[in-house]
């Protein structure tokens, strides 16, 4: 049952960039760094909606949309961290209870049965966010929120929310520093938590929040460009917010008409951002990563 998981668990890495695929063996030659050499051995998520309040219904949207994706490319709940700031699936504005929707056509109720979320509503504060990178939980926190990766562990990163220059806002009440960010990482790094990580958030400024990352093996894209913001994609006149916001919405897109037999490469899904449809600028940090995206297939039969 394990190596059926991380057969389809690899699938993930239309989002996460993260597995040794297509050259990986001219890599391996080619790197002597412990982190080349390490074998694959388990993909992760960690999924976050960092926003309150009804009119914020898009990143509530966003997030669980990232998360049907992953679980539906083979990430098995046990491996993903799902946090959410709020419940808009119970906010007595939604006149749909109990469901959450990414379209106004509304022939998807991202809000199913099927949803485990680990954080929620006050829980979701930058100390939990910060203690689940890290590890550094309190004896009494539970396996099952948190993230037991290792030194082979490819990781997605999505974080979705208000944000601006280096930061993201919690709970519009607290921030997430570009410094506390990379200091994270960075003690996942000694800590041997990954393998290779990527980060990816939608908000204002998004690539702001990558300026303080320093540890290999770390890949970024952020939704917009210093002095840019990131725009919703649509308003769903029924529900009465916008239900999804541009850049997800356009990641989710490219990840629909794949499968998982499929040998596009990473590359293929940072050029398929187009500006005029984001109204926003892409932003790619790859210099802490260590191969070619051409190289980097988003998918692999067998491991």
């Amino acid at each position: 049952m394990g190596s059926f998981f991380r057969f389809r668990a690899f699938l993930l890495l239309i989002l996460a960039a993260t597995h040794l695929c297509c050259n990986s063996i001219a890599h391996s030659s080619s790197s002597a760094s412990s982190s080349s050499t390490t074998m694959h051995t388990n993909n992760w998520a960690v999924l976050v909606c960092t926003s309150r309040f009804w009119f914020n219904y898009r990143h509530m949207a966003n997030t669980l949309s990232l998360y049907r994706t992953v679980k539906r490319l083979g990430i098995p709940d046990e491996r993903i961290i799902l946090m959410l700031a709020d419940d808009m699936a119970c906010n007595a504005r939604n006149k749909y209870p109990a469901q959450v929707f990414n379209n106004e056509n509304h022939k998807l109720n991202l809000y199913g049965d099927n949803v485990e979320v680990d954080y929620r509503g006050y829980e979701v504060t930058v100390e939990n966010f910060l203690r689940v990178l890290t590890g550094r939980h309190e004896t009494a926190v539970p396996r099952s929120k948190r993230l037991l990766s290792d030194e082979g562990s490819h990781i997605l990163l999505y974080m979705t929310g208000h944000g601006g220059d280096e930061f993201l806002k919690f709970q519009d009440s607290e921030e997430l520093q570009s410094h506390d960010l990379a200091d994270a990482v960075k003690q996942m790094k000694e800590k041997r938590r990954f393998k290779e990580l990527l980060i990816m958030v939608d908000t204002c400024q998004a690539a702001t929040l990558f300026s303080q990352l320093h540890s290999p093996g770390v890949l970024a894209i952020g939704s917009s460009m210093k002095g840019e913001n990131s725009y919703s994609h649509h308003l769903d006149s029924d529900v009465g917010v916008s239900v999804v916001d541009r850049f997800t919405f356009y990641t989710l897109a490219f990840f629909e008409r794949l499968n998982m037999y499929d040998n596009a490469s990473l590359s293929s899904l940072f050029g398929s951002y187009n500006p005029n449809m984001l109204m926003s600028t892409a932003y790619y940090r790859m210099d802490l990563y260590q191969r070619r995206l051409e190289e980097v297939c988003m998918f692999q039969t067998k491991l």
